[in-house]
């Protein structure tokens, strides 16, 4: 299908709202029936049907549609959070005395559900070095259900093969799961990899205005409605229909963003090799990534989001540096219009909290839509603090 008419025109029947261009916001929390006829036949298809916005709300159901069209699905659910999402395609795909098998670099909440949460009802885990498949292969057990995936992951960018991942799964019966937040569906499609389920954190590239949280789940229509009638509706973690509006809204112009901060990260990584203070980089489609061939092969982008290694003893100078940019505001998440800094020093000698497996020295930058060559003024400044 093409990307225009997803982004543009899917999911959105005009001729029902009076032929606005944008669709309304359908706020209600609850439907009406002529008959109980249409009442008894109705909640027998909850899914697909308006009968209480819990469940399915019209707002929503245009975005379910564009998301299960851009990630090549046959049906998505929308979740008020990354996170969600991921807590969801996790729980319904075990039970107690199941072994889930997941990348350790995978992000902070995918772990602690695994580690916190899962582990209360039985569930056992294993988290492993994702860069070689072999890896996979040797932690799977005979109770092994799920294998999480996150490629590229988030803050070192390291990517796992998915089609070589997907093969091993199905072999052993295992339902494959991604994160595929970092590149979304513009710059790759798990799905058509052989991954079963693709979760992201909509509120990064998708929404794109760092004015909604939203958490998207796409997957085949019988996986989506296993999904729908027991964790969704029974948990309960819906979107507001208002800001499954705001994420349509943002979807509009996903490939435009996605293209600008693909290049504007590229030409500051360009400017950032070779530098005195730097000491590596991590950036999938950085020819010297060590898995720059694999990123090419099941990419065809890599956004705006980058993680670099500093030449420095000091906590403090990395501070001074972070401190003083002007164009890279300090925040966590990525995404949106504005260029982010987040260095991982910030969750060093915190108060009853553990260090940060990072180095401390490590850095992260979101380039967002600023002008390039005004960021990389703003960043080359801070670098001299080094």
């Amino acid at each position: 299908m093409n990307l225009s008419h997803i982004l543009n025109h899917l999911g959105e029947e005009r001729e029902k709202y009076y032929n606005a261009v944008s669709p309304p916001v359908i706020q209600s929390s609850n439907f009406i029936f002529d008959t109980v006829a249409d009442l008894r036949r109705m909640i027998t298809d909850e899914i697909g049907e308006h009968i209480y916005t819990r469940g399915n709300n019209p707002t929503v159901q245009i975005l379910r549609k564009k998301m299960a069209a851009l990630e090549s699905a046959e049906d998505a659910l929308i979740f008020s959070s990354g996170a969600g999402a991921i807590a969801m395609a996790v729980l319904g795909n075990v039970k107690s005395g199941d072994h889930v098998v997941c990348v350790k670099s995978a992000y902070g909440w995918t772990q602690k559900l695994l580690t916190k949460f899962l582990t209360r009802f039985g569930v056992s885990h294993t988290f492993v070095d994702g860069k070689r498949v072999e890896n996979i292969r040797a932690a799977i057990k005979p109770e092994t259900t799920v294998l999480f995936l996150e490629s590229p992951t988030s803050m070192t960018f390291e990517l796992q093969d998915l089609t070589a991942c997907t093969r091993l799964a199905k072999q052993h019966k295992i339902t494959t799961i991604i994160d595929n937040s970092y590149a979304s569906p513009i710059y790759q499609r798990p799905i058509e990899l052989g991954i079963d389920i693709v979760v992201h954190s909509g509120t990064k590239y998708l929404n794109g205005h760092s004015d909604v949280v939203v958490g998207t789940l796409c997957s085949s229509k019988t996986m989506i409605e296993k999904l729908f009638h027991s964790e969704l509706m029974t948990l309960g973690g819906i979107i507001a229909p208002h800001d499954a509006a705001l994420v349509i809204r943002g979807l509009r112009t996903l490939p435009l963003r996605m293209q600008r901060s693909h290049e504007s990260a590229m030409h500051i990584v360009q400017q950032l090799k070779g530098h005195p203070k730097v000491n590596k980089i991590n950036y999938p489609f950085l020819p010297e990534h060590p898995q720059y061939e694999l990123a090419k092969q099941q990419m065809s982008g890599a956004g705006g989001l980058f993680s670099v290694l500093l030449k420095t003893d000091s906590i403090s100078k990395i501070e001074e540096l972070c401190d003083g940019l002007t164009y890279f505001m300090m925040a966590v998440s990525w995404g949106g219009h504005e260029s982010l800094v987040m260095p991982i020093c910030a969750f060093y000698n915190v108060e009853g909290r553990e260090n940060s497996p990072l180095p401390w020295n490590l850095v992260r930058f979101y380039v967002g839509l600023e002008d390039a060559n005004c960021l990389w003024k703003d960043l080359e400044r801070g670098l001299e603090k080094l």
